[in-house]
């Protein structure tokens, strides 16, 4: 499956940002989706999932309470809202699908996994 994620940017922290993650073809009722992300040195870690059949969602500790996951099954996208951004949101940021249920519901720290799309890039500076 090949995914198109867009809406990075250089952000102050406190600012927001919405990310999406287009994906043709894919049948988002169906399908777990998850967002990832990937800071310079270290592996992708789970952000964010959404469950297909019954659109339930799941963050990791750092981005609960200011990260939402969503999606529009007419637009095969998903979105993931970014608020209060920190400095340590700074990472490329990935969807992938299919996913578990399991490994949707507890995100791993480490997700490691062949072909990644080219992500989008949020840094959080002032």
């Amino acid at each position: 499956l090949q995914f198109v994620e867009s809406g990075g940017g250089l952000v102050q922290p406190g600012g927001s940002l919405r990310l999406s993650c287009a994906a043709p073809g894919l049948n988002l009722d169906y399908t777990n989706v998850g967002w990832f992300r990937q800071a310079p040195g270290t592996e992708h870690a789970g952000v964010s999932c959404i469950l297909g059949a019954d659109g339930s969602t799941y963050y990791s500790d750092p981005v609960k309470g200011r990260f939402t996951i969503s999606k529009d099954s007419a637009k095969n996208t998903v979105y993931l809202e970014m608020n209060n951004l920190k400095p340590e949101d700074t990472a490329s940021y990935y969807c992938a699908a299919p996913l578990a249920r399991t490994l949707c519901i507890s995100l791993p720290k480490v997700y490691i996994r062949d072909n990644w799309g080219p992500g989008t890039q949020v840094t959080v500076s002032s």
